[in-house]
């Protein structure tokens, strides 16, 4: 819409529609934004803000599970503040470069509370279960995680639970999320058929990751199947699930996911860190699998020389298009709005600029054509020109002064 104008009052859009129609029953401060395009807030589908200063330190190693090892030992040293200054910073990068929403994995419990309550983003908290090395039953790790989720509180966004990954949980385990999920409607994400040596230790009973924890978990669920089936198995697949990567689908897995309702969420930029196989998004998509995008962590990102990785959808955006060139500008915008704000449970409410809806919104600098708008708004670089969450401005570059009365 050219001269568009969205009207907010406490949070919400209230009206949409031209300047020169709204100026006419409009009063109160006006902030005319000029060659700018306002668009929803985007939606980071999957994240580790703790990790955020991990960025470019872990080279590629021969395999996944060596990467796991690295990224452990990486991170054994740190305690709380390191961890809350990572967390905060990553968050500090999501505002200004346009996300309003992140769905992220907290493998900090202790992190819940104060960086929460210290950042205006709004953040989805999926608390991070194993069963490596448990010190409780199944029904006990998923018990403690609730009573921490009901303490803590939504805040400025949502909880969930995230079982790291099938290789990483038991059946169990898986379970007993899953019967939570049901009963408490908790949301749940988990990292599932992200490497070939995840593929290989579930369909075949063999390689690196398969001798790596033969030693640490019971391998009985392996040679049973793919590993989305494994959580098939486990009763895990089901509407609001966000099920991360999935790069290796086996036969009937992108069916199985799409007749299940389970959202897929794609992270460009670390798929190509790892080498893995193509997306299969054509497969995903013919199954009718919502597919969002998200950053994962800066710990898996190159470090191109003079450049400091940073946690940007954008950049996301781009690296899909570098391998996914057929694909259509106004689908991955749906990808990082309206697909994210279904697999949070907030469709109508974010996501989008409706009435009704949170004024989550971004500018974007742009000068053109309305037709290219989104297909250039897309290859934006760098911070925004503005972001808005619950119609408050959070974060701004190079914006002009709000106007106070909309008679000037």
């Amino acid at each position: 819409m050219e001269d568009g104008a969205v009207l907010i009052s406490e949070g919400r859009i209230v009206e949409i529609g031209r300047w020169s129609d709204l100026r006419r029953t409009t009063s109160g401060p006006v902030h005319d934004l000029g060659d700018q395009v306002l668009m929803p807030g985007w939606i980071n589908a999957h994240c580790h803000l703790d990790y955020t200063h991990l960025a470019g330190q872990l080279p590629p190693t021969r395999n996944f599970p060596e990467w796991v090892k690295s990224i452990h030992a990486a991170k054994s040293g740190w305690g709380f503040s390191e961890f809350a200054v990572s967390w905060l910073e990553g968050a500090r990068q999501l505002i200004e470069t346009g996300t309003t929403t992140v769905a992220n994995i907290e493998s900090v419990p202790e992190l819940l509370g104060p960086c929460r309550a210290s950042t205006p983003l709004r953040v989805w908290s999926f608390l991070e279960l194993t069963s490596l090395r448990p010190r409780l039953s199944p029904p006990e790790i998923v018990r403690e995680a609730v009573e921490l989720l009901r303490w803590t509180g939504p805040g400025n966004g949502g909880l969930g639970l995230s079982p790291h990954a099938p290789y990483s949980t038991t059946p169990d385990l898986l379970s007993s999320v899953a019967k939570a999920s049901r009963s408490d409607g908790w949301p749940v994400t988990i990292h599932v058929a992200e490497s070939d040596a995840e593929f290989e230790m579930f369909m075949y009973r063999r390689g690196a990751m398969f001798d790596w924890l033969a030693s640490q978990r019971c391998m009985e669920d392996c040679g049973l199947g793919s590993p989305v089936q494994a959580l098939d198995r486990a009763g895990i697949l089901r509407p609001g699930l966000l099920a991360v990567h999935v790069n290796r689908l086996w036969h009937d897995d992108a069916r199985l996911l799409g007749d299940r309702g389970v959202t897929v969420v794609h992270c460009p930029q670390s798929h190509a860190y790892f080498h893995h196989p193509r997306f299969p998004r054509p497969e995903l998509e013919e199954a009718r699998v919502r597919i969002c995008l998200g950053t994962d962590s800066l710990a898996s990102t190159h470090r191109p020389r003079g450049i400091h990785p940073r946690l940007s959808l954008f950049d996301e955006v781009r690296a899909l298009q570098q391998t996914d060139a057929m694909i259509d500008p106004a689908h991955i915008l749906e990808m990082v709005t309206i697909h994210g704000a279904h697999a949070l449970g907030q469709a109508g409410t974010l996501g989008e600029l409706s009435v009704g809806a949170a004024a989550d919104c971004i500018a974007v600098p742009y000068h053109g054509p309305i037709e290219r708008a989104v297909e250039s708004v897309l290859q934006h670089q760098g911070p925004v020109s503005g972001t808005w969450i619950g119609g408050e401005l959070v974060f701004q570059h190079c914006l002009p002064e709000p106007i106070d009365s909309p008679s000037i």
